[in-house]
């Protein structure tokens, strides 16, 4: 039984007449009587009784007429789902983020990708960049703001850059070097060191190890903290320094003191992932949203380096 026969039932009973129901649906009138007496065949039953000026249900038309409405309003619907689900306005997504480095406008983006399309169930992790690569492995993230890819993972994930961030120091107050408009690295070379975790985040470590390096020395690392809110904590408490990405401004603590460092030549990458070769509408519109705000982003935060 096709849904246009349906429809077409729908019609003539509704309007009490083929001339009408023909009408309502631009077909010819003899096309649509024929196609209602092929329903009645099809059922073994007499849906209508006609006479020259009017037709009307038989009591099966009335019971049939109720259940084919609840068919048609259900397969309208599916159709208004699925077309929505082509534009990206339902569906779901779930979306990796480091929390650090998109706190100054990831909420503004959750905003309005909530408002734009209200339908899509969202769903936020705060993430490393090392988990947030095994849940794409695993199929379980949609979008990731991490830092750059593996070189393993390249094929099956796409990425964008952001932005590109400076590093920074972080010392606790009364530091030696805190009066200092900026701070050469070399000047840290008999500090304690504390970093986020290498396996969190290994390239970022092993910048920092690097530019340590050019400076001439290996830091020496007392504490690998798993949150980079950590990391301030543990030097506001005196366990030592940090070299952190410059974002990391925004979680300032009271008892710590942020300045540029020298040389100034290290940019660390925030990029945007998501799968390669999977189609999701969702996921689709939610990537156009974060490049339309690509410039806001890259504006937003002081002292933030463009690229």
């Amino acid at each position: 039984m096709e849904l246009r026969h349906l429809r077409y039932f729908r019609a003539v009973a509704e309007s009490k007449g083929f001339r009408e129901a023909a009408r309502r649906l631009h077909v010819v009138q003899p096309a649509l009587s024929q196609t209602v007496s092929d329903l009645e065949r099809e059922l073994g039953v007499r849906l209508l009784t006609r006479n020259s000026r009017s037709v009307r249900l038989t009591s099966e038309g009335e019971v049939f007429l109720k259940e084919a409405n609840e068919i048609l309003t259900h397969a309208d619907r599916s159709v208004e789902l699925a077309r929505g689900a082509a534009r990206g306005e339902i569906g779901s997504l779930s979306v990796g983020f480091l929390g650090s480095a998109t706190s100054f406008f990831l909420p503004r983006i959750i905003r309005e990708y909530r408002r734009r399309f209200p339908g899509v169930r969202l769903t936020l992790r705060e993430m490393a960049p090392a988990p947030q690569i095994d849940e794409f492995r695993a199929g379980r993230l949609d979008v990731g703001f991490t830092r750059p890819l593996p070189a393993a993972d390249g094929a099956r994930l796409r990425s964008e850059c952001v932005y590109r961030d400076s590093l920074i120091a972080v010392l606790p107050k009364g530091h030696r070097a805190s009066a200092r408009a900026m701070v050469p690295v070399k000047q840290l070379v008999d500090e304690p060191f504390v970093l986020f975790h290498r396996a969190g985040a290994p390239e970022l470590f092993d910048t920092i190890v690097g530019l340590c390096s050019r400076a001439g020395f290996t830091p020496r690392v007392v504490n690998e903290a798993d949150m980079m809110q950590t990391v301030l904590t543990l030097v506001e408490a005196g366990e030592g320094v940090a070299l952190v990405p410059a974002c990391v401004s925004n979680l300032r603590g009271i008892g710590v003191v942020l300045r540029p460092v020298q040389p100034d030549t290290v940019r660390i990458p925030l990029v945007m992932v998501w799968p390669a070769g999977h189609e999701s509408p969702a996921r689709e519109s939610f990537l156009r949203l974060v490049r339309e705000h690509a410039e806001t982003i890259r504006g937003m935060l002081p002292g933030l380096r463009r690229g």
